[in-house]
């Protein structure tokens, strides 16, 4: 995982150029990726006939508490997200050819690499039926949500990287799909909450459930 990254780095120097088309644009500020070093958690790998259990019993079995073991899909689902550093952001976009907007970008990952079907918006990805997760136990592959600043219902979504780092399409003036830092003050006053997507990963295209 970690020489395919290496591979992706020099893309990630000339691409990086920080929010949805509904926040407010905020200055661009370049992610000194000399400062980040990106490790995954030591991987438990699954047999793929065990990677995730889709029930019900499952998923409730699935507490904010409990011991979670990476799913193997994880690292496919970043290694997805590097690859599009640098497509250009486009409100209503959700593929290469079109550039994406928040929900648009992690909704292509999540169906290419994980077979998950995301709903298109916001609002509606932050009420999945897949568990919660505090700030302090993210793990990368979990979606994260934000607000403006605290304001208001959600309006952006991306993907944890580790190393409290996220990836996500951000704005046109900020370099559509990017790098930001959760400890960013923009990012850490604007956090609602995460939610661990791949809880619900399968090995055929799902379309989630989502909580009313």
């Amino acid at each position: 995982m970690r020489q395919r990254l290496a591979l992706l780095l020099p893309i990630l120097l000339v691409s990086l150029l920080a929010a949805c088309a509904s926040q407010p644009e905020r200055p661009a500020e370049i992610v000194a990726l000399e400062e980040f070093s990106f490790e995954l958690p030591p991987l438990t790998v699954q047999e793929p006939a065990g990677a995730a259990d889709t029930s019900k019993a499952a998923l409730d079995a699935l507490t904010d508490d409990a011991r979670y073991t990476l799913p193997a899909l994880a690292d496919s689902v970043l290694e997805r997200g590097f690859q599009l550093v640098g497509t250009p952001y486009r409100y209503g976009g959700s593929s290469i050819r079109t550039g994406f907007d928040c929900s648009g970008f992690v909704g292509f990952v999540f169906r290419k690499e994980a077979g998950i079907e995301l709903p298109r918006s916001t609002r509606e990805m932050i009420n999945l039926d897949v568990p919660k997760v505090r700030r302090s136990e993210l793990q990368p592959g979990d979606v994260v949500f934000f607000n403006n600043r605290g304001r208001g219902r959600v309006s952006h979504a991306g993907i944890y990287i580790g190393e409290h780092r996220f990836i996500h399409s951000s704005s046109s003036r900020s370099g559509g799909v990017r790098v930001d830092s959760l400890d960013d003050q923009y990012w850490r006053s604007s956090f609602m909450q995460a939610k661990r997507v791949l809880a619900l990963a399968s090995g055929e295209t799902k379309t989630v459930a989502i909580r009313h």
